[in-house]
């Protein structure tokens, strides 16, 4: 199907089921059960994991096909988002232009800065794209801000020009970002017995744009050039020795992944038009390489099970507090309710990075493959099951 074996179409419909029915599995839990705050089925979260899904397929075709570890693509996750925001303060609200735009100005961004930090291999190529990735944020926050409108950030206003679409509403405020009259904040709630669930239009165009990323990620590793990103990997001056010159296939890999971060720069101005520099900050760029670690690099749908895990600790996990942890032992004597609290308290809510960085060092050291390898080893450990089963319910004939 689609030019894609068994297993990749597999994958391919892995993700477009989670993608698509992403509001009936995040919302498990009744509304008015206590375990609520568990639901993650919220339209601007969805749109989060997806978004950032997005940004971490474009890093794993750099960084888990030919192994160079960039520490600057925030630069262009940013750089998508400001080219987003000025198209619909000068064309219209139309989503598309706005996407359209923040890849092709992403990738000759990614063009520029990888041709210069792709010079050098190793730490000095990491070092490289960090320092450029720092100074767009230095130049966003503080030089250029007539473009960027510095730390408060670019945003829409009734004076903007807007050539093709309204600068106003009829009840005079600033119109919202749709797709061909579609309205990204467009929301339809459902409810089913005490289950409520929401299904947001911004969401599932984003959902779309997933599921072609992933389609177009699993035709770029299992083609010629992806094949050639492997052979770098694995040990690219063999490579040169033979002739091959490797530059232009890792100069492409890293233009394609700073593509990748510019649509997802421009999806997340188009779900919400605003563009600051935080963007671009370094953080953001070590995010997406935890979230490509922490689900397997070099996989394919690591990237997005990494995402998805990170950003529902940071919007979950992160808002229990000591509340809610007195509420789960309140049945518990006074005295060792407060000191399980005690205990548990520092690794969630504002702890919830510590809690974080424990997971990510036990994955790293026990499964070096992400999460994908922790499915693998459970997988094979149920058919090893199966399998013994069956030997042992074999029936032989008497000698």
């Amino acid at each position: 199907m689609f030019g894609l074996d068994k297993r990749d179409t597999t994958l391919l419909l892995i993700v477009a089921c989670l993608a698509i029915f992403a509001p009936f599995i995040l919302n498990p839990f009744p509304t008015d059960s206590g375990l609520a705050q568990f639901n993650a089925g919220y339209p601007d979260l969805m749109q989060r994991f997806v978004i950032f899904g997005i940004f971490a397929i474009g890093f794993n075709i750099l960084f888990g096909l030919t192994g160079y570890l960039s520490f600057g693509h925030a630069a262009f996750l940013g750089v998508g988002s400001y080219s987003a925001v000025w198209m619909f303060k000068l064309l219209s609200m139309n989503v598309l232009p706005a996407i359209i735009l923040s890849v092709i100005i992403a990738g000759l961004f990614a063009l520029v800065i990888g041709y210069v930090s792709l010079r050098r291999s190793g730490i000095y190529f990491s070092i490289l794209t960090l320092a450029f990735a720092q100074m767009s944020f230095s130049l966003a926050y503080s030089v250029l801000t007539p473009i960027t409108n510095g730390e408060t950030g670019l945003q829409l206003t009734l004076d903007d020009p807007r050539v093709l679409g309204q600068t106003s509403t009829a009840d005079g405020s600033i119109p919202v970002t749709n797709f061909f009259g579609l309205e990204m904040r467009g929301t339809y709630e459902m409810a089913v017995g005490p289950w409520a669930f929401q299904f947001n239009m911004g969401y599932y165009l984003c959902a779309l744009v997933l599921i072609a990323a992933f389609y177009l990620s699993i035709r770029i590793f299992r083609s010629p050039f992806g094949m050639m990103l492997r052979a770098v990997k694995s040990n690219q001056q063999r490579m040169n020795y033979t002739g091959l010159n490797s530059k232009p296939y890792t100069l492409a890999a890293f233009v394609i992944s700073g593509m990748y971060a510019g649509l997802a720069g421009g999806l997340m101005a188009s779900m919400d038009p605003l563009a600051g520099a935080e963007r671009m900050q370094w953080t953001a760029s070590g995010e997406v390489v935890l979230m490509t670690i922490l689900g397997g690099a070099g996989t394919l749908i690591g990237p997005v099970l990494g995402a998805g895990f990170i950003k529902y600790f940071e919007n979950i996990f992160s808002k229990i507090n000591s509340n809610v942890l007195h509420s789960w032992f309140s049945f518990l004597p006074d005295g060792l309710e407060d000191f399980i609290v005690f205990i548990i308290y520092p690794f969630i809510g504002k702890g919830w990075h510590l809690t974080l960085g424990i997971l990510f060092m036990l994955v790293v050291i026990y499964l070096p493959g992400g999460l994908v390898e922790g499915g693998q080893r459970i997988g094979n450990w149920i058919r090893g099951r199966k399998k013994s089963d069956a030997r042992q319910n074999e029936t032989h004939p008497a000698e």
